[in-house]
């Protein structure tokens, strides 16, 4: 299976009240988009991920995305299905188009790990597969006057990511486009309207109560209490050493810095962001730099050590986790970090989206290998809150 995320941010949601659309309001101190967006770039199972936006939020999404993988977003249409249809062409134009794919809006920015888990799992044996959530309570109809009731036996709340098999909901959506499925098709509230409308069977799997959708007010505010009241600090250190090698620059924190030597590694030999991304991936207990890009894998060579730290803050927000610190060391008898700490700071900020980074630089009175000039040392830490 090659799987893809599409997620749909291109609504307005007006019943959300004022403001920017609910997609980029912040929900625990980052847009909602980023939350949904994290869970898919950080599973292992989904191979790429696509934001479907309107044309006008081209700057809100930038800010709301920042330092997570992710290639160009899609201009979407006027409604929910337009919108689907454009993120799925864009999808089919790849060299390598995925066999299936899970649709997810963005309202809903707690989506588990779980749940995507089950959607995939569904999707092995069929064609369409949705989490969904039991009906708890006693439904009753009338207007002023209760007059009559509903059997909740077999209703479902149904929420998103809703998996199908590519090609199949591809087709499907073009059909309805079409107008080859009626004309009341172009009102189909969601991809299992559209899927049903063309014959393809969709599974229910369990969904998370979790994962609700932001209409209102109160719901970010039952978002922000939430994730208040289940959070705890974690904190993690990381270290990493460079020595130098020939060269006329080198990398530090994202930043190309001339220099009269290079450093020598696997990768671009960032010291600082290595050092950052194994921080990070201690307050997870996600292991070391080493066990996500192995030395040993040819395809890290040369790599641009953002994509390691990029993945790594992806993972804290795929656990639930929001950063709220990142502290630099870097230990050198040169290159001065004067000069080039206010875009070392801006560089980390854009990688992982948090706002409050520090970067400080010290010497080690000419003892020791940097002393001696033979390399450059660095040490972080990391400050986060994740789920209890």
């Amino acid at each position: 299976m090659i799987v893809h995320a599409l997620i749909v941010a291109g609504g307005r949601g007006v019943r959300a009240g004022d403001g920017v659309p609910k997609q980029y309001r912040p929900v625990g101190g980052r847009p909602a988009l980023r939350h949904a967006v994290a869970a898919f770039t950080g599973h292992p199972a989904v191979a790429r991920t696509v934001v479907v936006i309107h044309p006008d939020d081209a700057v809100l999404y930038a800010d709301a995305v920042a330092g997570l993988s992710l290639g160009p977003p899609v201009a979407g249409g006027a409604t929910r299905r337009e919108s689907v249809l454009a993120g799925l062409d864009d999808l089919a134009d790849e060299d390598y188009p995925p066999t299936h794919v899970l649709i997810h809006d963005a309202a809903r920015p707690f989506v588990t790990v779980g749940m995507i888990h089950r959607v995939i799992a569904a999707l092995h044996d069929g064609r369409g597969a949705a989490p969904s959530l039991p009906v708890v309570d006693s439904l009753r109809t009338g207007d002023v006057m209760v007059d009559g009731e509903v059997d909740r036996t077999r209703l479902h709340r149904v929420q998103t990511p809703q998996g199908f098999d590519f090609a199949a909901i591809h087709a499907a959506h073009r059909n309805v486009a079409a107008g080859r499925c009626g004309a009341a098709a172009r009102e189909a509230s969601d991809d299992i309207a559209i899927a049903r409308l063309n014959h393809l069977e969709v599974a229910l799997v369990a969904g998370d109560e979790a994962a609700f959708k932001l209409t209102t007010p109160d719901d970010f505010a039952r978002a922000d209490a939430m994730l208040a009241g289940r959070m705890i600090p974690r904190s993690a250190t990381g270290f990493d050493v460079h020595r130098f090698g020939p060269g006329d620059h080198l990398w530090l924190c994202g930043v190309r810095v001339p220099h009269s030597h290079g450093l020598i590694g696997h990768s671009d030999a960032d010291v600082g962001l290595h050092a950052l991304t194994d921080a990070v991936l201690g307050t997870i207990g996600a292991g070391d730099i080493g066990t996500h890009f192995p030395p040993s894998d040819p395809q890290w060579r040369g790599a641009s050590s953002d994509r390691f730290l990029a993945h790594a803050c992806a993972l804290v927000a795929a656990a639930g986790g929001v950063i709220d610190h990142l502290d630099l060391t870097i230990i050198a008898e040169a290159p001065k970090v004067g000069p080039h700490r206010a875009a070392f700071a801006a560089r980390v900020a854009d990688i992982t989206g948090c706002r409050s980074v520090s970067i400080k630089a010290t010497t080690t009175e000419g003892l020791g290998f940097t002393g001696r000039g033979e390399g450059i040392a660095a040490q972080a830490a990391a400050s986060v809150r994740v789920p209890g």
